[in-house]
C-alpha cells in the first residue's frame, strides 16, 4: 500500500502507516496494491470541502472522497479492472482537520494521536466502503474500527 502524505508529522506519518497496515489485513484487503493520500487541512479548509462536497457549512473532524464504488462486504480484489496501468489500485482521499482532532482529543480525554488514529482509520474505512447511516451498518463499522485499534492497544482515555 502507498499513502502520500500531505502536512502530515513524522509521528502521525508512523501511526497511521500502522494502522492502515492492520486496517487492510482485518479487512481482508491485504492482496490489492493500493494507494491512499491523507492530508491534514486547516478549519477553514475542511470547512469549505465539507460545504462543497457535502452541503455542510460547518467543520468536521475527518471528510472521505472515494475514487471506488466499494459497498462492504466488498473486496478490492473485486475491482482489479479500476487498477491504473501500473497496477496500482488508487482508493481515495482521508483529509483531517488537525486542529478540530486535537480539540476532540481533550474533549474526549485521550492522547491527539489516539484521535489522529481513529479519525484516518475511519476515514480508510470509508474508502473500503463502510458507512454508519444505517444502524446495522455503523454496528459494523464501529466493531472492525475497535477491533483494529484494540489490536494495536489503542484505546479511548489511555495516550498511545
Amino acid at each position: 500500500m502507498v499513502i502520500n502524505f500531505h502536512k502530515v508529522n513524522f509521528i502521525s506519518r508512523k501511526l497511521i502507516k500502522k494502522i492502515f497496515t492492520v486496517a487492510m489485513i482485518v479487512t481482508e484487503n491485504y492482496k490489492s496494491d493500493s494507494q491512499i493520500d491523507v492530508s491534514f487541512v486547516s478549519e477553514e479548509e475542511i470547512k469549505k470541502l465539507n460545504n462543497q462536497h457535502r452541503g455542510v457549512d460547518k467543520v468536521t473532524d475527518v471528510l472521505s472522497f472515494p475514487l471506488l464504488n466499494i459497498s462492504y462486504p466488498q473486496k478490492l480484489e473485486d475491482y482489479k479492472e479500476e487498477a491504473e496501468p501500473d497496477g496500482i489500485l488508487r482508493l481515495g482521499d482521508v483529509v483531517i482537520c488537525k486542529q478540530k482532532a486535537y480539540a476532540q482529543a481533550k474533549e474526549y480525554g485521550h492522547s491527539k494521536q489516539r484521535e489522529i488514529a481513529f479519525l484516518a482509520l475511519h476515514g480508510l474505512l470509508h474508502l473500503l466502503g463502510y458507512d454508519h447511516i444505517e444502524k446495522n451498518d455503523e454496528m459494523i463499522m464501529n466493531s472492525t474500527c475497535e477491533k483494529i485499534l484494540s489490536s494495536l492497544n489503542i484505546k479511548r482515555g489511555k495516550n498511545v
